[in-house]
């Protein structure tokens, strides 16, 4: 049947793209094929639930209903776009794909924990941004649709990003079988052609056929397939967990989709401009929470697997403890009621085994007698009672519950059964000795124990060692020794106070965690279990029980270690230095010795990443942390300052110092670790230079250890915004600074959405007649309390922050509004407008083309705007910002270099330069009456200028003698307070005015 069907399709796959003509029939045909093997599959295998099946083959009819719906109105009516009855198909597609792959998860999960919640969130938010970006931003940022086309158009990428989620949650929670991964496969491929599609209908090709239908293709073909394979019912039978179903290869998808945001970000700024700012902070956060919920989970799941520990080893000791078989079964039940959650319904039977092995059988497959005494549930987790020497069981464990309870129960359980099944073999063991009254049957039994027995008489020397002591001791034969001496040094006393212990007050508790020598030397660590039998007259003696824990304990520490120290520099982590600055502060508070932290940024550590590789990085960052150590240790040897580093993340790490005599001490230990980058680090790579910025903070200004760790990362901050490779100490006036500059930009945001600023124009005029020759806008802000805000104020915020952006296109557009008014009411005047364009708003995208579109929204010839830029933007090798360059410029559009002689000054470069203006820096104008050498500067420009066709305007021109001085050089246009201060729009108007009236101007002053 299988081979028959794969055989059909590929027939009808191939003669569908090889006969476009036929299309509808054949692809109606692979949809119904597909429908039709779903169906037989459900009916040939008889999965435990048939439903989530049924639902799938629902989907697929949906989609070939879809698609037969959606050839008939292309193919035969003609009729294309949104909205159609075909989109109602396609979307309850995605519905019912989700409730089956829901419907799936619930019964075939191997595990439920939120571990596989956290990785499909954190692969579908990667893949989601991706899909908003790609697929549903243009939807809603297309003007052209109505509301109803562009919801279903964001319907389709929603739908494949729920999909996914739902998938993705499925495949991270069950066992890969073959019918998994063919459904992964052909869900792949749904997903795939669903996103070539809407990528060919944003580039305007809404047709069906051809590649496209590649990943539908197999989305038929794999589900049919997927359906008939036996392994279809294996998806929702209940199953055991083996350690082999634990699978890692998800981890990097995992990794993978944690750089998607990132790489977004690096590609957007990379372009010019971060379009989707907000997006990819909103997906950086979830998957930054996912990580540390992930985290979070791997140290609760540490901490359970610890108390599930403790309960079993508290079973352990009840069930060495128990003297009958009725007490061994008590003690199961309540440890399996103990390892439950409270208050779930199960039931607990120890009965004779069926098949030997570790299985989740149906609870009415079982005899009929043990199936009524496990009740009305569904599922039993059978645990054979294995003994350690590889006897086939007689007996095993059987627990009823929810099937999710026992798939959580499953090891725990096992390990209880070996349990059980030793304190059977001991009951019965004791039952036989007592029965013979005979030592030597006694010893017998006990070969087999995997636990050291120990019989110690009176005198404290053991009287009998079970064989196992052989392989934990050697070949030391122990009869006759002391007790005591049987341990390490450091044990002895405690076993010498334990005898005395069970002897006089019989006490019984959990086993001590002792040490022996072994048998090579080596110390091994032993849980010991004392228990006086000195009544039973076939033992008279203290029994003690040994067992080797040694592994156990190495796992405990290496967790240990894992959890609070740095995997790559072997530092304390961020959770252990904050824990060391807590207690320091408190110790500090004591005996009045000053606390200091220090935060170290390295600078550029990004550039070493990108121009070596992360192997150099994490090499790096080793190198880093082994410097600041030593750089510390010597600083402990210098004045006593007990000092500790620790790596808090990334390419930050920090230094404690406990006990320094005053804030100087840590201001001194700065500068030793500032100075300890001097020296290049040595490579394996090679050699690499790097800087630090260090922020230092004392408990002279903070009263905790969290404000101790604010205050010094503040202080690193103010440390890198003055020009890195600087340490800096926290002052409260720091902290003032920052805030009024975050204030600062607050109120500059919603000045922006409020359009509170205020358009000036300073005239640019002829030098020889002061006739105006122009305008240059400059942007003014009145801020409601703090008053006339200088632009050097506010600029700077806008372009750290961004703002500068929309601030700019509000100047450049109510400049362009106020020149083709002025156009209008002075017609003769041929004024034009100049505006200064910052590098990050040049690199908005479609910047160009905005600019050509407001000019010709407002009337204004394209000759009559001057963009000022920098040098910097201008000479920087960029073919995005040639291309805008020179549309501009063919547009008619005139290009200035703004404050020429403060940049690269290179006049060679003035000959390639796509400019028609040169601005001269006012520093140039100051000095030109004073220095001969200033003067002969301005004059080569000038000359120069004339050369090589370009117009030269002056700024900064106050006094009668520089005009005179530019006019002498050939300076045609400048602009100052010689001749006008900055104009409202009114003013502005009126001088063209008085322009146009004839008015002489020699120099002129305006309010």
């Amino acid at each position: 049947m299988l081979k028959g069907y794969v055989g059909a399709m590929a027939i009808l796959v191939t003669a569908n793209f090889a006969l476009p003509g036929l299309h509808l029939v054949l692809w109606s045909a692979i949809g119904i094929a597909s429908v039709t093997a779903i169906l037989v599959g459900v009916h040939q295998h008889r999965p435990r639930r048939r439903a989530p099946w049924f639902l799938l083959a629902a989907a697929v009819g949906s989609f070939a209903a879809g698609d037969v719906t959606a050839d008939v109105l292309t193919r035969l009516v003609d009729r294309q776009g949104l909205p159609s009855i075909a989109d109602v198909f396609y979307l309850t597609v995605y519905v019912l794909i989700a409730a089956a792959l829901v419907w799936l998860y619930r019964l075939g999960v191997v595990r439920r924990d939120p571990a596989s919640l956290f990785d499909a969130v954190t692969l579908t938010a990667g893949l989601g941004l991706l899909s908003y970006i790609f697929l549903i931003r243009p939807y809603v940022d297309n003007p052209d649709l109505s509301a109803l086309d562009r919801t279903i158009s964001i319907a389709y990428p929603l739908a494949d990003v729920v999909v996914l989620a739902v998938g993705a949650r499925l495949i991270a929670s069950v066992r890969l079988t073959p019918a998994v991964a063919l459904l992964a496969a052909g869900g792949v491929g749904l997903l795939t052609s669903d996103v070539g599609f809407g990528l060919a209908q944003l580039n305007g090709d809404s047709s069906t056929g051809g590649p496209v239908e590649t990943g539908w293709a197999a989305f038929y073909v794999l589900w049919g397939v997927a359906a008939l394979h036996p392994s279809m019912r294996e998806l929702t039978e209940p199953k055991v967990v083996r350690a082999d179903d634990e699978r890692v290869g998800r981890l990097l998808l995992l990794g993978l989709s944690l750089f998607v945001a990132p790489t977004v970000l690096f590609l957007e700024m990379g372009s010019g401009a971060v379009r989707d700012a907000a997006v990819i902070a909103i997906v950086s956060a979830l998957l930054s929470g996912l990580v540390l919920l992930r985290l979070g989970r791997a140290v609760s799941g540490q901490r359970r697997t610890l108390r599930r520990e403790r309960r079993l080893r508290s079973a352990g000791a009840a069930l060495l403890m128990a003297t009958d078989e009725t007490a061994v079964v008590g003690t199961v039940r309540d440890a399996v009621a103990d390892l439950l959650p409270p208050g779930r319904a199960h039931r607990v039977v120890i009965a004779p085994v069926g098949d030997g092995q570790v299985s989740m059988p149906y609870t009415r497959a079982l005899a009929p007698a043990l199936a009524a005494e496990l009740g009305d549930f569904e599922v039993t987790l059978c645990c054979p009672l294995e003994l350690a020497d590889g006897r086939a069981a007689e007996r095993a464990l059987f627990v009823a519950a929810d099937e999710v309870l026992l798939v959580g129960l499953q090891e725990a359980a096992q390990i209880l059964a070996t349990q059980a099944a030793m304190a059977l073999e001991r009951i019965t063991l004791g039952d036989e000795i007592v029965r013979r009254n005979s030592e030597v049957y006694f010893r017998t039994l006990v070969l087999n124990t995997a636990d050291v027995i120990l019989i110690v008489g009176a005198d404290d020397r053991v009287r009998f060692a079970s064989p196992s002591a052989h392989a934990l001791f050697g070949t030391v034969d122990l009869v006759g020794t002391p007790l005591p001496l049987v341990f390490a040094a450091g044990s002895a006393s405690v076993v010498d106070r334990r005898l005395h212990e069970v002897r006089t007050r019989n006490a019984g508790r959990l086993g001590d965690d002792l040490t022996v020598i072994g048998p090579d030397g080596t110390p091994a660590l032993v849980e010991a279990t004392f228990r006086d039998l000195g009544d039973e007259p076939t033992v008279s003696g203290v029994v003690v029980t040994l067992r080797d824990v040694t592994e156990r304990s190495r796992l405990q520490a290496q967790l240990y270690q894992r959890a609070t120290f740095d995997a790559l520099t072997g530092l304390p982590n961020r959770e252990v230095f904050l824990t060391r600055v807590q207690e320091a502060v408190r110790s500090g508070a004591e005996t009045g010795a000053t606390v200091g932290v220090l935060i170290v940024e390295l600078d550029d550590f990004k550039v070493v990443n990108d121009t070596w590789g992360h192997s150099a990085g994490d090499a790096l960052l080793v190198a880093v942390g082994q410097r600041l150590t030593e750089a510390l240790r010597s600083v402990d040897s210098s004045y006593g300052a007990a000092c500790t580093v620790a790596r808090l993340g990334g390419d930050e790490f920090a230094a404690l110092v406990r006990r320094a005599g005053s804030p100087a001490d840590v201001e001194r230990v700065a500068e030793r670790l500032l100075a300890s980058f001097t020296a290049p680090f040595e490579l394996d790579h090679g050699t690499v230079t790097t800087t630090a910025s260090i922020g230092a903070a004392t408990t002279a200004e903070a009263a905790d250890a969290q404000e101790l760790l604010r205050h010094a990362d503040l202080a690193v901050y103010v440390a890198k915004e003055a020009g890195r490779d600087r340490w800096r100490r926290y002052e409260s006036s720091l902290h003032s600074a920052v805030v009024e500059r975050h204030r600062l930009r607050a109120d500059l945001d919603r000045a922006i959405a409020d359009e509170a600023f205020l358009l000036h124009f300073q005239p640019i005029v002829t030098l020889t007649d002061g006739r105006t020759h122009g305008f240059e806008a400059l942007v003014r802000w009145d801020h409601p309390t703090r008053g006339m805000v200088p632009p050097d104020d506010f600029i700077s915020v806008a372009e750290e922050s961004g703002l500068i952006v929309p601030l700019g296109a509000w100047v450049l557009s109510n400049a362009v509004k106020a020149a083709a008014q002025w156009r209008i009411a002075y017609p003769e005047a041929e004024t034009h407008v100049s505006v200064n364009v910052s590098a990050r708003q040049f690199r908005t995208p479609e910047f160009a083309q905005w600019v050509l579109d407001e000019i010709d929204r407002m009337g204004l010839p394209p000759g009559c705007l001057l963009l000022e830029m920098t040098e910097s933007l201008l000479l920087h090798d960029d073919g995005e910002v040639a291309a805008a360059l020179a549309a501009l410029r063919q547009a008619g559009v005139r290009i200035a270099i703004d404050d020429f002689g403060t940049g690269f000054s290179s006049l060679s470069y003035l000959r390639r330069l796509p400019v028609d203006v040169l601005k001269l820096d006012k520093s140039f104008i100051d000095t030109i009456a004073s220095s001969t050498e200033q003067h002969a500067v301005v004059d080569t420009i000038v000359q120069l200028a004339r050369i090589l066709n370009l117009e030269v305007v002056a700024e900064g021109i106050e006094t009668e003698v520089e005009r005179d001085l530019l006019v002498t050089m050939g300076s045609n246009h400048g602009q100052g307070y010689l001749f006008s201060r900055p104009l409202s729009y009114g003013d502005a108007s009126q001088w063209l005015l008085e322009d146009a009236s004839g008015v002489q101007r020699g120099g002129r002053t305006a309010a």
